[in-house]
């Protein structure tokens, strides 16, 4: 097991893992889940600070290369998700404890990549004032969501926003994630030095500075789309970061995120060769 105190992570992931109710028994989710490997993909030290059940057999399921700092809570964050056709309905059964900067080692403060990964309105918002030098990629989902008394997940604009865009050096969302607020991508974008907004197997918009352009998918046979989008968040944030060049890094994201919808769970995740020729094209 990896010492926390001791271990300076070269990208670092803030959120809950998931326990996912499936009709096959519990499953890992949740983006950190999906992002650590990716990370590792790509040769990085990672670290994950997340919180769950107290001895949480899920946190097994974990990258064992990871650094991982998990608080116990009473229960693991808990999504059941239903579909019917095309759409969702989600429900949030439990959620683990509040993420907050007083919670990280000393040396996690150091990381020069940050990933801010709420699922669950679980990340403060002040982690963006909690780290210095450092690159922080925002992917907002959980932000813009509540837990209704039933358990269902609902859909609430993003309060924090304006707080946090300015901050960022990469911010990552679906559409899905504002289809109930019409007018928020451009919003958003204004707010942002650097947005990219997914489409799935439509690509995506990128907005640099409010100003909107287009990009589009790696073509594929989708078979799983699960994790694709925090695959291609991580990999773009590190792609940017280590190349300095936005359009070789979309390449390699939709590439690698392409290469997931592929495959099914965790073998989604590109391997080292395939992020090494992702860096490539």
């Amino acid at each position: 097991m990896i010492n926390p105190d001791s271990f300076i992570p070269d990208y670092l992931l803030i959120g809950h893992i998931a326990h996912d109710v499936t009709p096959n028994g519990p499953m890992l989710g949740g983006t950190v889940s999906y992002a650590a490997q990716m990370a590792l993909a790509f040769g990085l030290r990672v670290a994950i600070l997340t919180s769950s059940a107290k001895a949480e057999p899920l946190l097994a399921d974990l990258p064992p290369a990871a650094a991982v700092l998990s608080t116990p809570a009473e229960h693991t964050t808990t999504f059941d998700n239903r579909y019917t056709g095309s759409s969702r309905i989600q429900y949030l059964y439990h959620r683990a404890n509040t993420l907050h900067p007083g919670l990280l080692p000393p040396a996690w403060r150091g990381a020069p990549l940050v990933h801010l990964a709420p699922i669950a309105y679980e990340v403060d918002p002040a982690f963006m004032t909690a780290f210095d030098g450092a690159r922080v990629c925002v992917t907002p989902q959980g932000w813009m969501r509540q837990r209704e008394a039933d358990g269902r997940v609902t859909a609430i604009p993003w309060t924090s926003a304006p707080d946090i865009l300015p901050r960022a050096a990469l911010t990552v969302m679906s559409e899905e994630d504002i289809r109930h607020l019409p007018g928020a991508a451009q919003a958003f974008a204004n707010l942002a030095p650097l947005m990219v907004v997914t489409r799935a197997e439509h690509g995506g918009t990128i907005y640099e500075s409010g100003v909107a352009r287009d990009f589009a998918a790696y073509p594929v046979e989708q078979i799983e789309p699960t994790g694709a989008g925090d695959i291609f968040a991580t990999a773009l944030h590190i792609a940017l970061a280590q190349t300095g060049d936005l359009d070789r890094a979309i390449r390699a994201a939709t590439y690698l995120a392409g290469l997931s919808v592929t495959r099914v769970g965790r073998d989604s995740v590109p391997t080292p060769d395939e992020t090494a020729q992702a860096l490539a094209l």
